[in-house]
């Protein structure tokens, strides 16, 4: 996709100003900054949720995300663009196997389609083996694997976190960075936000900086610097 003079705004304040970004498929990118600097506010208009002010967002199709979108289209992006929250969204009184499937049934897949992909999906972040567990029962670094299960099943072309490893112990933070990896690797374009430094100077990626609502600095295999 390519975004060319993005500036966005809550009613009279400006919220990111002039982007400028080329997002190849198949790259891994780190959107980094300070609280407010812009980065969440870019992904929130990547997942149609928030309208630019001026320019748009021109995806690989030729077709304009905001002004040119048709329902058709648009249901076909959002498929192809899947977006972990911070929160996990979770439902503590279903199991992880339940969890995963509902992410499925609310969209309108087949039981039988539902069952096929669900543990392969489990199996891939290393959950099938407590399938059955409830969600109350499993710790956070569990629930950040189911949300990407969640994710997995729709088998997304583009995949957004915001500040996935925000609460983990660097341990477990290179554990979800390596599902990334190996997600990067089959095909995927990723992006995540993140003020961890040691993940991105470890990564070794395309190393997006905002500032003041604004991008200050675009790096291949870039660093952590502000």
């Amino acid at each position: 996709m390519r975004i060319s003079n993005l500036t966005l705004a809550f009613g009279n304040k400006i919220v990111l100003k002039e982007v400028d970004l080329n997002i190849e498929p198949w790259e891994f990118i780190f959107f980094i900054g300070h609280s407010w600097s812009g980065k969440t506010t870019l992904i929130r208009s990547l997942i149609w949720d928030k309208e630019p002010m001026n320019w748009d967002i021109i995806l690989d199709s030729w077709i304009a995300l905001y002004k040119n979108m048709n329902e058709d289209i648009l249901q076909e992006y959002r498929r192809n663009t899947w977006v972990i929250f911070q929160d996990y969204k979770l439902l503590e009184s279903k199991s992880i196997y339940e969890n995963v499937a509902f992410a499925m049934e609310v969209c309108g897949y087949s039981d039988e389609v539902i069952r096929r992909k669900v543990p392969e999906a489990l199996e891939q972040v290393g959950l099938l083996i407590k399938k059955d567990r409830f969600a109350y029962e499993i710790s956070g670094w569990e629930k950040q694997r189911i949300s990407i299960a969640r994710a997995l099943v729709h088998d997304p072309d583009i995949i957004i976190w915001d500040e996935p490893t925000g609460n983990l112990d660097p341990e477990t933070a290179e554990g979800i960075m390596k599902i990334f990896d190996d997600l990067n690797k089959e095909w995927k374009t990723i992006i995540i936000a993140t003020h961890d430094k040691n993940i991105v100077d470890s990564m070794k990626k395309r190393v997006v900086a905002f500032k003041d609502k604004e991008i200050i600095s675009d790096e291949a295999k870039g660093k952590y610097i502000l």
